[in-house]
C-alpha cells in the first residue's frame, strides 16, 4: 500500500502544477488510505507537502509571467485570518466525538465529510454555466469575504484550497484560467505553510522522513504537471479541473457513507 501511496505523492504534484489546485484533494485521502494516518494529522502532513511544492510551481510560473501578484496578495492576506483563526482556536475547540440528539459526532469523520463536500461545491461552480456578468471583477468586500471562506476551509480540511482559490480568481478577478493557476499556487502555499507551522508550533508529532520522501515526489510531480499546463489550452484546463474534483468528493462521500 505505501508503495501506490508514493506513486499517488507524485500525482499531488501533477495535479497543482497543471490545475493550480487538488493537491491536498490527493494529499488528504493519500495519507489517510495508504500511510494509515488519522485524518486531522493527515491534514497537517498534506499542508507541508501541498506548500513545498506549491511554492516550486509558484517560483515556476511567476518566471514564465503567468502571476498576477496584485490578485494574489489581496487573496492572501483575508485567507491567512481564515487559516489562523480555525488552526489555533477553532479546530483545538472541537471534541474528538460529541452527542447532538440522536446522532453521535465524530471528529475525523467529519472532517473528511465536509472536505468531500467542499470539493463538490467547488467542482459544481466551474462546470455550471454562468451569466457573462459573473466574469467581473468582484467588489473588495466581497473578495475578501470569499478570500476569508477560503482561508477558513483551508484550515479545517488541511486544504491548499485551490480548488476554491482557482475557481475565485477566474469568477472575481477575471484572470485567465492558466494565470489564475500560477497565482494561486502562491496563495496555497502561503496558507499551507501558516497552517503547518501553526501545528508544528503546537508540538504536534512529525514523521518527517515520511514528510520529506512524499514532498519531494510531489515537487518532481509539479514540474511534470507545469509542463502539461503548458500544451494544454485553457478550454480543456476548467471542465477538466472541474470533473477531477468532482469525482474525488463523489468517491469520499460514498466511503464515508458505507462506513
Amino acid at each position: 500500500m505505501e508503495l501506490l501511496g508514493y506513486f499517488g505523492a507524485s500525482l499531488v504534484g501533477i495535479s497543482l502544477g497543471l490545475l493550480g489546485g487538488g493537491g491536498a484533494i490527493l494529499a488528504v485521502p493519500l495519507f489517510v488510505y495508504f500511510f494509515s494516518l488519522p485524518p486531522s494529522l493527515a491534514t497537517t502532513y498534506s499542508l507541508f507537502v501541498v506548500g513545498v511544492s506549491s511554492l516550486i510551481g509558484f517560483a515556476r510560473n511567476f518566471r514564465q509571467g503567468q502571476v498576477d501578484l496584485r490578485a494574489g496578495f489581496y487573496f492572501a492576506v483575508p485567507s491567512f485570518i481564515g487559516v489562523l483563526v480555525v488552526r489555533r482556536w477553532l479546530l483545538p475547540t472541537i471534541p474528538d466525538q460529541w452527542v447532538w440528539g440522536p446522532v453521535l459526532f465524530n471528529k475525523e469523520v467529519v472532517i473528511l465529510s465536509s472536505f468531500a463536500v467542499v470539493m463538490v461545491m467547488a467542482a459544481l461552480a466551474m462546470l455550471l454555466p454562468r451569466a457573462s456578468a459573473a466574469q467581473e471583477p468582484a467588489a473588495p468586500g466581497v473578495f475578501a469575504l470569499k478570500a476569508l471562506g477560503v482561508g477558513a476551509v483551508t484550515g479545517f480540511v488541511g486544504a491548499g484550497g485551490g480548488f476554491l482559490i482557482v475557481p475565485s480568481l477566474v469568477r472575481m478577478s477575471g484572470l485567465r484560467m492558466k494565470v489564475a493557476v500560477g497565482t494561486s499556487l502562491g496563495v496555497i502555499a502561503a496558507n499551507s505553510m501558516l497552517g503547518f507551522f501553526g501545528d508544528l508550533w503546537a508540538r504536534t508529532p512529525m514523521d518527517f522522513v515520511l514528510l520529506l520522501k512524499v514532498g519531494a515526489l510531489a515537487v518532481a510531480g509539479i514540474f511534470v504537471g507545469s509542463y502539461w499546463s503548458q500544451h494544454t489550452s485553457e478550454a480543456r484546463l476548467k471542465p477538466a479541473f472541474g470533473i477531477f474534483v468532482l469525482l474525488l468528493g463523489g468517491i469520499i462521500i460514498v466511503q464515508q457513507m458505507l462506513n
